[in-house]
């Protein structure tokens, strides 16, 4: 740039001197170096700031990261005003582009015709009759969500048996759609898959939460659908969903016999009648162009227990093979059903483990279907990716295994996915000195390949709503391994790598309790395979504190906090940017819990070391003049409040901009601020214009533009405009609701602060019910000794006194 205006410089002052007399010619050279060295110096001043400006505009983690590729999530970087004592995270995040129109609300949504996503997997289905007509007798009731558990032990067919019954009355229910709910994970998993089948054209950037929290308005607002919750672990999962929605029908598969009193009807499901299990055989076999005598299948029906899984393992390889009863019976006694080490599913698990070795033993030729099933053991059963086996061999080789598997019934496999039952997979782990596919090196490579291919697949940047989609695929898959590692005696820093990252998308997301036990593993594994001081290490531990604070558990949190913040300053040193954030993360964790006499003191220290360290104008310096402010003004200290939170709003409108979300904030808590103040003159027209710009930018349903409608309520309601305020606190209450559920923290703020205007209002009868509900959520989510419950307590109690 600098050379192309010297050109142009230079164009001009020759014209100019041109015009000279020639007596004067010889002022051209003194001309151009005078006025070259001024323009180049204004020039260089310029574009030192306009470069400046945009480096400050970048968008800036809360903490640099540390490690190859580890990222520290501060959980504090900045702290939000909402109203009446909460807070919310704010990052150094750019101005979102304007949003697309909000969607419409679930109740207003219809089911799409043909919505079904039940797959009934290819092969014959014999018997089950009984067990056919108990699910048609009691899921034809009328009245609320009717809930039916078909229960057995692991390869009996109870999923198979759902599927088929789904499959059948797809035509009745809409939509049916199967979730795969071994874990809270897989439920919320496969509700933010309903949201978005039920709606293709939300927005890509809704979050985890939002979605999950539509599909639970759409159960509870439609009837006529079928919910089908296959392998549930825990039947309080069951329950927790069921208070929630409305008219329906569950279906239920679970191992367990037990727990459901109360929540559904029972159903025992036994292995095969022998005469059901010979004629399952005998249909598979014909349907391949085998035959074989019915003494023969009996003999291996027998020996497999009738177990409905070993029976169609067998008899698909049988089919491939050709080879007679007879011999397979010889093979099957080979390897004897001994005990496990491990335990597992018992009968089912060693029944398994016996088919295992003779369909292997058969696919030697194949050595990669060997490969492949150990892989796959490690991710959760169903809908694996199949982007996971990429670079394992040519893709040729590679469709060749799954389809080699496929035929032997090993997995179950479509154009985009593979399948394995939860028993293979259990085989597939459990090392076994005496197996050739199971040598206990094997497994541990093929744990290591999962975790290599795992974070192949993953997407680089867990913020981007762009890949959050892509996220949402990967995470229960992730949240499996940890599951599947978490006793390994192995533990994988690549595979704290990946628990980490799965947590930070988590956490970002608002799903904190599928984010903890991610952060907790990462930091265990670090401890370790790296020791205590290593960056890693820390970073779990500073995001791992972050996760409890967030949760409301700050009992846990500050002791966390406050090694974290030792560990920086003995490893990193006091002015490295790490450390100067975990002294912050501490100050506000500090005040969370109420203690401001330690909190304050760090909160200044965090900002005159980051003044120094990074100078005025960084982002991190404009959060820790926000945050002091906060702390001053909690502490009702508003004479220091007040000036340095309109220091902090001139500084990120000079740096960052008027849109920007951090600028956003900060005029919310200035008009908090002179609000607190009494100064309802300025604090009103600020929350006004905080509201307008939050609705601007971010959209109707943000977080921040919810939060900006219920400090406008506050504002009115200190001013005495009680028909004002309490519309708005209806709106916030409602709106919350919608997009972040009951049980969200700032939902649970909300019901309390419309209590309250309803109680200014002497409206005793809406005022307490309402208080009430809210106690209770608080004790619920939060806990009985959360600071909101103890302020919701105090609420609640001042009421009933009068």
């Amino acid at each position: 740039m600098e050379a192309v205006l010297l050109v142009l410089l230079s164009a001009v002052t020759n014209v100019f001197t041109g015009l000279l007399p020639d007596g004067w010619k010889w002022a051209h050279n003194l001309l151009w170096m005078g006025v070259s060295f001024g323009v180049l110096a204004v020039l260089t001043i310029v574009i030192g700031l306009v470069r400046q400006r945009r480096e400050l505009q970048t968008p800036a983690a809360s903490v640099p990261p540390v490690g190859s590729r580890s990222v520290t999530a501060g959980s504090i970087s900045g702290i939000v005003s909402t109203g009446d004592g909460a807070t919310i995270t704010q990052y150094a995040a750019p101005a979102a582009p304007p949003p697309p129109a909000a969607p419409p609300p679930p109740a207003e949504v219809p089911a799409p015709d043909g919505l079904v996503n039940v797959a009934v997997a290819p092969g014959v289905f014999v018997g089950r009759g009984a067990q056919f007509k108990q699910l048609d007798d009691v899921l034809a009731e009328p009245g609320t969500a009717v809930v039916q558990a078909v229960h057995g032990l692991g390869g009996v067919g109870k999923s198979t048996l759902a599927a088929r019954w789904a499959w059948q009355h797809r035509d009745r229910y809409r939509p049916v759609w199967w979730i795969d709910a071994d874990t809270t994970a897989g439920i919320d998993a496969g509700l933010v898959e309903l949201a978005t089948a039920l709606q293709t054209e939300l927005p890509g950037g809704l979050s985890l939460e939002v979605l999950r929290e539509r599909a639970l308005q759409w159960l509870a607002s439609h009837d006529g659908w079928l919910l089908v919750l296959d392998n549930v672990n825990d039947p309080g999962d069951v329950a927790r969903l069921l208070a929630r929605v409305g008219t329906g029908r569950v279906l239920v598969t679970s191992r367990r016999a037990t727990g459901w009193a109360g929540i559904a009807t029972a159903i025992a499901l036994d292995v095969l009648d022998l005469d059901d299990a010979v004629e399952a055989m005998r249909l598979i076999l014909a349907s391949s162009g085998r035959d074989r005598d019915a003494d023969g299948l009996e003999q291996v029906c027998r020996e497999l227990g009738c177990l409905p899984l070993a029976v169609e393992q067998a008899a698909a390889y049988l089919a491939e093979t050709g080879q007679s009863t007879g011999a397979y019976l010889q093979l099957l006694k080979q390897y004897p059903a001994t005990m496990f080490a491990h335990g597992g599913e018992g009968a089912g698990e060693r029944t398994i483990a016996r088919i295992w070795r003779v369909t292997l033993n058969q696919l030697t030729d194949t050595p990669l279907a060997g490969d492949i099933l150990r892989i796959l053991a490690w991710y959760a059963p169903d809908a694996i990716p199949r982007i996971l086996l990429d670079g394992l061999a040519d893709p040729a080789t590679t469709a060749r295994a799954i389809g080699r598997l496929a035929a032997y019934s090993m997995i179950t496999a479509d154009e985009d996915t593979v399948s394995v039952h939860r028993l293979v997979q259990a085989v597939a782990r459990i090392p076994d000195p005496d197996d050739p596919h199971r040598q206990p090196h094997d497994i541990r490579t093929a744990r290591s390949r999962a975790i290599a291919q795992m974070q192949a697949a993953i997407p680089d940047d867990w913020r981007t709503p762009q890949n959050w989609p892509a996220w949402r695929v990967m995470t229960p898959h992730i949240e499996a391994l940890a599951q599947h590692n978490r006793n390994h005696t192995e533990p994988d820093a690549a595979a704290s790598l990946l628990y980490n990252q799965a947590a930070n998308f988590l956490h970002d997301q608002g799903v904190i309790s599928r984010a903890i036990p991610l952060y907790e593993q990462a930091l265990a594994d670090r401890r370790r395979v790296l020791g205590d001081e290593h960056p890693d290490t820390l970073t779990s531990v500073n995001n791992l504190a972050g996760a409890y604070e967030t949760a409301g558990d700050l009992g846990r949190a500050i002791p966390l906090f406050e090694q974290a913040l030792a560990d920086c300053r003995r490893v990193l040193g006091d002015d490295h940017p790490n450390t100067l954030t975990s002294v912050n993360n501490l100050a506000a964790a500090c005040q969370a819990a109420g203690d401001l006499g330690r909190a304050i003191p760090l909160f200044e220290r965090a900002l005159a070391d980051r003044r120094r360290v990074l100078g005025d104008e960084h982002p991190q310096t404009l959060t820790s003049v926000n945050n002091l402010a906060y702390a001053y003004r909690a502490a009702g200290d508003l004479g220091r409040a007040i000036p340095l939170y309109e220091q902090a709003l001139a500084d990120c409108r000079r740096v960052l901009g008027d849109d920007h979300p951090q600028t956003l904030a900060s005029v919310n808590n200035l008009a908090y601020a002179y609000r607190a103040a009494g100064d309802l003159g300025r604090a009103i027209p600020l929350c006004e214009q905080a509201l307008a710009d939050c609705r601007r930018v971010l959209g109707d349903e943000h977080p921040d533009t919810l939060t900006s409608v219920n400090n406008l309520a506050y504002a009115y309601r200190a001013a005495g405009d009680l028909d004002r305020a309490i519309p708005l606190y209806e709106q916030a209450l409602a709106d919350r609701r919608r997009v972040l559920g009951d049980d969200h923290p700032n939902t649970l703020t909300s019901v309390n602060n419309l209590a309250g205007a309803y109680e200014t209002a002497g409206d005793l009868g809406r005022a307490i019910p309402l208080f009430e509900q809210a106690l209770a959520g608080c004790r619920r989510v939060l806990g009985y000794d959360h600071p909101t419950t103890r302020v919701v307590q105090k609420n609640l109690a001042s009421v009933l006194k009068r």
